[in-house]
């Protein structure tokens, strides 16, 4: 059994409050828009670091880490891509990756709203986990925690650290 903490849209700012709610994970994971590499590496110190680039990450997170990222977590097929839209409403790489062999578990960021989705059409679950930084529509920052074991995910919680501007 793998814990995971989960995150996105940073956008160079690493809120304390990740430590706190990150600490019994295993690995933690960032669908993009990481901001800097000081965010990156903050999280790369502190657990296993699993991430893609987003639109607004510049050329050192780009070459550090890849547009998609596809992987095995203990028997689970992850696939991560930051603008991938959800359930009925998948970009056209996404749809097509997902027409091909859909994985169990889709992650994506972006939109800076937080979605847990089951996709029955494609038997996977879709996570966004919202948006962790200062800089976005969102008006309160999210994360979200898991459990994967036999290849499915278990004990999923959605965290809130609180208004977008505020650390906690």
């Amino acid at each position: 059994m793998k814990r995971i903490g989960l995150l996105s849209d940073t956008h160079g700012f690493f809120d304390p409050a990740i430590y706190k709610y990150f600490e019994s994970c295993d690995e933690i994971w960032h669908a993009g828009d990481i901001g800097t590499i000081a965010v990156a590496e903050q999280c790369e110190l502190f657990k296993p670091f699993r991430a893609v680039y987003g639109n607004i990450d510049g050329a050192d997170l780009r070459i550090r880490y890849p547009e998609k990222l596809r992987f095995r977590c203990e028997g689970l097929d992850v696939l991560m891509v930051h603008i991938g839209g959800y359930p009925g409403r998948y970009t056209h790489t996404v749809r097509h990756e997902l027409s091909i062999k859909p994985p169990g578990l889709f992650i994506s960021g972006h939109s800076h709203i937080l979605k847990v989705i089951p996709d029955h059409a494609n038997k996977l679950l879709h996570i966004n986990p919202g948006a962790a930084g200062n800089h976005g529509i969102h008006k309160v920052k999210t994360l979200v925690r898991f459990s994967i074991e036999q290849g499915r995910v278990h004990e999923l919680e959605v965290i809130e650290i609180g208004n977008r501007g505020r650390i906690l």
